[in-house]
């Protein structure tokens, strides 16, 4: 793709102090961000998070209770939408029918009264690969090229924010993944500052450079999709809601420089001191499910290894290209191991002894305070059940497209 005239770098946005409340409840408590321009950035989070109003706040389609927006260094809370160096791209395309895709690209040119509106449009339809259709009405287009159209009529404007309201949510899971990549060359050709809305994780980890991951209208987390957030999240909230994971709760019965050891319920589990945001009294740990190893044997012991067992098998779940096996262990609970399927037919049945055991160096540890008498198994917050919502809704959503 030739980027051409709109290789121009985006401008940086600032939230300052930012709150927002409705009649009988706050959408956003207290929010401080700060977004590079030219960056590709993502708020991730389940529904009632306050993505989404994060998001029409910096479009201008909500006002602040309280706080600043800062675009490119000038403050623009005051603004109205049409002011703002913003353009939107909806889930929905808002394309309209009865012009064509040049018209629908043009469109925002002509109001503004830009010189060659025609030339421009053909330009950014030209960058997003859909030149030859300009003659075409939407509706002769598939769902992928609507939303592709969609985005060369943000970006003619040459907006210095483009906000991406869940923009992929409408298209089947196949397409969904080759928009997803397309959507990042896209943002490195243009240069423009994406601010992406989702609460898809895959999709943010696959575009995103910075990912803020929001809960109860604060950001819980923000970093980098790899290793930051999914390999050394802070809360139970990001360490579930990124995958799933094995967390754990017990005192801190030993350290040194470089580790420290926890009583669960007997088991004498090692965590890197530099992978541990608490390293005293009563943690939280954790380990994802694709790290652990399944043995039907008890393994060698190691100093480099963490070893739980025996436990019992009690679920096995084949989805391709791993299984799921669900294996109760006395007086810690149910822990979750998928394992690669590198041979045929699973690696243990259900009903049979197994044990556990992954790398010391793959353990973290949270921030949260552990739950009293919440025993060796970590109690969640409330919030994991919304979680778990929406990850089964969106698993339906999936095959009914598939």
């Amino acid at each position: 793709m030739a980027s051409g005239a709109f290789a121009e770098a985006g401008a940086d946005l600032e939230l300052v102090g930012i709150q927002k409340r409705f009649p009988g409840f706050t959408a956003i408590e207290h929010l401080d961000l700060s977004i590079p321009a030219g960056s590709f950035f993502a708020l991730l989070g389940p529904s009632g998070c306050g993505k989404t109003t994060t998001l029409r706040l910096v479009a201008g389609l909500e006002e602040p209770t309280a706080g600043s927006i800062l675009i490119g260094g000038a403050d623009v809370t005051q603004q109205k939408a049409f002011q703002r160096p913003v353009n939107t791209v909806f889930q929905s395309y808002a394309l309209f029918p009865h012009m064509t895709v040049l018209e629908n690209v043009a469109f925002g040119l002509r109001r503004r009264k830009i010189a060659d509106p025609v030339g421009k449009a053909h330009e950014a339809l030209r960058l997003v690969e859909l030149d030859h259709l300009a003659a075409r009405k939407p509706q002769q287009l598939s769902g992928g090229q609507q939303q592709r159209v969609a985005l060369a009529r943000a970006i003619v404007n040459k907006p210095a924010l483009l906000l991406l309201d869940e923009p992929l949510g409408a298209l089947d899971l196949k397409l969904r993944r080759q928009m997803q990549l397309e959507l990042k060359t896209i943002q490195e050709e243009v240069g423009l500052t994406f601010l992406h809305v989702t609460h898809d994780q895959e999709e943010a980890m696959t575009m995103a450079d910075t990912i803020a991951v929001m809960n109860k209208g604060r950001i819980e987390q923000m970093g980098a999709p790899e290793p930051a957030l999914r390999e050394l999240p802070k809360t139970a909230f990001v360490a579930n809601f990124l995958g799933q994971s094995n967390l754990f709760t017990g005192p801190v019965v030993g350290s040194t420089s470089t580790s420290i050891t926890v009583d669960i319920a007997g088991h004498r589990v090692l965590v890197p001191a530099d992978r541990a945001h608490r390293h005293a009294g009563e943690v939280t740990i954790g380990v994802r499910p694709e790290k652990m190893w399944l043995h039907r044997k008890a393994p060698v012991e190691a100093a480099d290894r963490n070893v739980m067992g025996p436990g019992r098998v009690i679920d096995v779940s084949f989805s391709g290209v791993s299984t799921q096996y669900l294996v109760a262990v006395p007086y810690i609970g149910t822990l979750i191991v998928f394992a690669q399927n590198m041979a045929f037919g699973p690696v243990a049945d259900v009903g049979d002894e197994v044990w556990l055991d992954w790398h010391v160096e793959h353990g973290f540890g949270l921030e949260d305070e552990p739950v009293p008498g919440a025993g060796p198994r970590f109690a969640a917050d409330t919030d994991t059940r919304s979680i778990a919502a929406q990850r089964r809704e969106s698993l339906v959503t999936e095959l009914e497209e598939a």
